[in-house]
């Protein structure tokens, strides 16, 4: 690609000079703007049948036939340059043929390196590459300095027409070796065909908008500079040939000021500033140089005018400019680049060359008033680049939002969508199903319209109970007080939830005072009303000490016991239930013992009815308990509620337990999730401080939560600076892990198990377990650095790079690391960029193993994972020890005879048998 860049510049610096000599030799500065207006109207046209051209047929073919016309071309020229024959009308045409060649060229060959490369490995080579373009102008300008008066013009286009000939096996080569290995999706890439317009897909973006914008000014600019330079230079030097070699020393000059730019410089202003501040380098560095020759109307000033123009221009500003397009999807940026670089090019040409007679020439405007015109241009120039900053970071979030899927990120949205219309839920309450009406009754629940008050009441006449006790349940939320007598009907019914929901809507609907509910129901011969009257006195009691003494709930409540113990084939669960909540309700501790008890039951349903009740007792001898059910999936949501049911106070006593580890390990992952339920100030502060727990799962848990409460209640407190030491934390933590699972893997790849011993493929396995182990913890690593930063920026920005790097799509990922590189603050940047590189884009380990800084001896990288907060890795690293039998990790091992924790010690004792034995 180098090779192939150096060659066209190569050529365009033996060419250029020589009809720009020729062409103000013979007719003077004077007509330079009829060229430029001529260049404009012939690349208009032509682009219509370029365009057509390549919807019919591939890059590669359209890139062909260029580079064939162009050395026929230049063969013609030799021919008139030796017969010394040189119309008017011929001088335009080689003119607007040099022109059109410099740009057409020029960009087929950059459209074929966005083609090549995607845009990690663009930022990287593009500067390499482009090095190559300036190499070649140092060398086609020298060339024309030395030669043209040596061997002549004419001898001068031979060489050119054999050069530009001589890229089309290189470009046959680089398609072959690169673009037809890139795969169905990328193939589909090699041509320009949509059915949009390169117009108006242009004026449909506004990134593609301020693109054109500032390639429009920059050449705009340049012209007028040309101009300036062009007309003194020709004034100062009426020999053609002279000329011609005074314009190649000078591009040959600039181009040696731009290779030394672009190979100390580019790379870091580029990957340092970023790709807009990089683009303003050149108009102002224009504008300095212009303002001074406004002061120094002299030659030399115009010269180093020019040089600003022509150094600057295929150096820094060159390598951004590509970078420009990179986030454009492919198939409108092979078509929209040829556009802006071929037809705006040529339109601000043709611009300059309207400037140049009508406004110049018509007010009589001499060099200095053209700089100060050129100041002007550069204020829009870099108005264009300060819009194009927002477009530019929006078009990777765009584009990365294409690739990944929408409903991944609209999840929440989605599950939280309101019930359909009211006719909707009227036809189902009325017709509908027992399932369809139960789950629209809870939906009428949470929306508490009045109006579907009459469907509910029908609904109590329902021959399904579940049914009838949703519908009660409606009642308090769609009218209180509404059809009391048909409810008290209902406390008749031989069915726990339909008499329970009936009493407890009573209840809510009497007057406490004259206590007829509890007069009628308590001592009621039905034991399915005197079960949940006793409930429903537990509850209303719980802050009503009175009520209770009035009616001896201590005493009721012990008879209930005693009855539930007799042996009896009546007892139904439903009852063990109410009583076992109405102890909880009473708060009453001798009862305690018989919630305990029943954590043990075969049902169920009794033993999460225990674990409600424990909650509503907040009594604290019930949290070791709530805590142990939390490692069963069919108990644990109970037990959370639970947890949360003792008020915000139990976060301190989880954060205690966690402290002094007194939580089962399979348990701990779902502390953040009860702390992360109150979401105020004080959860967010504790979750911060999980966020430095050992265990990776309980960290990414406290990030999860974090995130949830953040989108949420953004109004609570958030510490960046607490965020960003954790993310350079874990970062740090991540390139432990990174280098120790190189190692590990390093070593395994020397193991021959055909030849192997019981031992060594004991110690292989082992090895093999702790890079498994350690690619997990990469895994859940990454994970939380990225859960890290929603707390830090735009979650939704987060989420969608995190997609995009998990694609498997190398382009997709390169293009979600060029997104973050534009996001993240420098420090986080140069932490979190490297890893993501090495381990998401790498697709070999060696080239992990060049791009690691340092990479830890065995004994180093032990002692690193035995240090860390993991206890899985560290038991892994204590049996592979074990496994090695070297008595050298004897002093790594020793301190960890005598750990807090009991798996620890043990594995531990056991690799310091093993060492003691060898």
């Amino acid at each position: 690609m180098q090779l192939y860049i150096f060659i066209i510049i190569t050529t365009l610096l033996i060419v250029k000079p020589t009809v720009n000599a020729l062409f103000l030799s013979e007719l003077t500065a004077a007509n330079l703007p009829y060229a430029y207006l001529l260049v404009a109207v012939v690349a208009v046209c032509s682009s219509y049948f370029y365009n057509r051209a390549l919807k019919k047929f591939s890059l590669l073919q359209i890139i062909r036939v260029t580079l064939l016309i162009s050395g026929l071309v230049f063969l013609s020229l030799k021919v008139l340059l030796n017969l010394h024959y040189f119309s008017e009308s011929l001088l335009y045409f080689y003119y607007v043929w040099v022109a059109l060649f410099a740009v057409l060229s020029t960009s087929q060959f950059w459209v074929l390196a966005n083609l090549v490369y995607n845009i990690r490995e663009a930022k990287r080579l593009f500067g390499f590459i482009g090095a190559g373009a300036i190499a070649g102008g140092i060398v086609g300008g020298y060339l024309t300095n030395l030669f043209a008066p040596l061997i002549g013009n004419d001898n001068l286009m031979i060489i050119a027409a054999i050069l530009i000939i001589s890229c089309i096996p290189i470009s046959n080569i680089i398609w072959k070796k690169r673009v037809r290995q890139l795969g169905v999706f990328r193939q589909k890439q090699r041509t320009y065909a949509t059915n949009e317009s390169s117009f108006k897909l242009i004026l449909q973006s506004k990134h593609l908008t301020y693109i054109a914008g500032i390639i429009g000014m920059s050449v705009l600019v340049a012209k007028l500079v040309d101009f300036q330079f062009s007309d003194i230079a020709s004034r100062e030097i009426p020999d053609s040939e002279d000329l011609a070699s005074f314009f190649g020393f000078w591009f040959s000059t600039f181009n040696l000021a731009s290779l030394a730019i672009q190979l100390f410089f580019t790379r870091k202003v580029v990957g340092v500033w970023g790709v807009a501040s990089t683009l303003m380098i050149l108009p102002i560095a224009i504008g300095v140089a212009a303002i001074l020759f406004i002061v120094f109307p002299e030659l030399w000033v115009v010269i180093l005018v020019k040089a600003m123009d022509g150094s600057l221009k295929q150096s820094v500003n060159k390598s951004a400019s590509e970078l420009l397009v990179l986030p454009v999807p492919t198939e409108v940026k092979n078509k929209t680049k040829s556009f802006i670089d071929v037809v705006v090019d040529s339109v601000a040409t043709g611009l300059a060359g309207c400037l140049l007679i009508f406004v110049i020439k018509g007010f009589q405007f001499e060099a200095r008033e053209v700089s100060i015109l050129i100041v002007l241009l550069l204020g829009i120039w870099l108005f264009f680049i300060y819009k194009i900053r927002g477009t530019y970071f929006e078009s990777f979030r765009e584009n990365l939002i294409s690739f990944t899927e929408k409903n991944k990120l609209n999840k929440k949205n989605k599950s939280s969508k309101k019930v359909s219309t009211k006719e909707t839920i009227i036809k189902v309450l009325s017709t509908g199903e027992d399932s369809e009406i139960l789950f629209m009754l809870n939906k009428v629940k949470e929306i508490s319209d009045k109006r579907l008050r009459d469907l509910v009441i029908k609904l109590l006449s329902h021959s399904n109970p579940e049914i009838q006790a949703a519908a009660i349940e409606n009642l308090y939320f769609l009218d209180k007080g509404t059809a009391i007598e048909k409810v008290q009907e209902l406390i008749h019914v031989e069915n726990d939830k339909v008499v329970l929901a009936a009493m407890q809507y009573l209840l809510t609907h009497t007057d406490i005072n004259d206590l007829r509910i509890f007069d009628a129901y308590l001592n009621h011969e039905n034991d399915y009303i005197s079960s949940a009257a006793l409930f429903c006195l537990a509850r209303e009691s719980r802050d009503n000490p009175i009520l209770a003494k009035r009616y001896n709930l201590s005493l009721r409540i012990d008879m209930g016991i005693r009855d539930l113990n007799l042996p009896s084939e009546n007892h139904r669960p439903q009852e063990t239930i109410e009583l076992i909540q109405a102890i909880g309700y009473a708060g009453i501790p001798k009862y305690f013992s018989f919630i305990s008890a029943h954590f043990n039951n075969i049902d169920d349903k009794v033993i999460l009815a225990a674990i409600k009740a424990a909650g509503i007792s907040t009594s604290p001898i019930f949290i070791g308990d709530l805590l142990n059910f939390l490692t069963q999936k069919e108990y644990r949501k109970a037990a959370q509620e639970a947890l949360i049911s003792y008020g915000s106070g139990i976060m301190k006593v989880l954060m205690l337990k966690l402290k002094m580890d007194e939580i089962k390990d399979n348990a701990k992952q779902f502390i953040p999730q009860i702390i992360g339920a109150f979401k105020d100030q004080n959860a967010v502060n504790n979750l911060f401080k999980l966020l430095r727990n050992k265990d990776i799962i309980v960290r990414l848990e406290a990030a999860n939560i974090l995130n949830d409460i953040k989108q949420e209640k953004p109004e609570l407190k958030f510490s960046k600076r607490d965020v960003v030491r954790l993310i350079l934390s874990e970062c740090k933590l991540y390139h432990y892990t990174l280098s120790a699972m190189y190692l590990q893997k390093h070593i395994s790849k020397k193991y021959k198990l055909s030849e192997a011993s019981d031992e060594l493929t004991e110690e292989f396995s082992a090895r093999g377990s702790l890079i498994e182990l350690l690619e997990k913890r990469l895994d859940s690593g990454l994970e939380q650095i990225f859960k890290l930063l929603g707390l830090h920026y735009q979650q939704k920005d987060i989420e969608i790079a995190y997609h995009g790097i998990l694609s498997e799509k190398q382009d997709i990922r390169a293009n979600a690391i060029e997104f973050l590189d534009n996001l993240l603050h420098p420090n986080l940047k140069n932490a979190l960029l490297p890893l993501v590189e090495n381990t998401i884009l790498s697709s070999s380990t060696q080239h992990l193993d060049e791009s690691m800084q340092i990479i830890p001896s065995e004994y180093e990288c032990f002692k690193m994972l035995l240090k860390g907060k993991d206890l899985k890795i560290k038991l892994a690293v204590l049996y592979l020890i074990r496994r090695i039998n070297n008595a050298k990790y004897f002093k790594l091992v020793a301190p960890l005879l005598h750990h807090p924790n009991k798996k620890i010690r043990t594995f531990a004792a056991k690799a310091q048998e093993a060492m003691n034995a060898a």
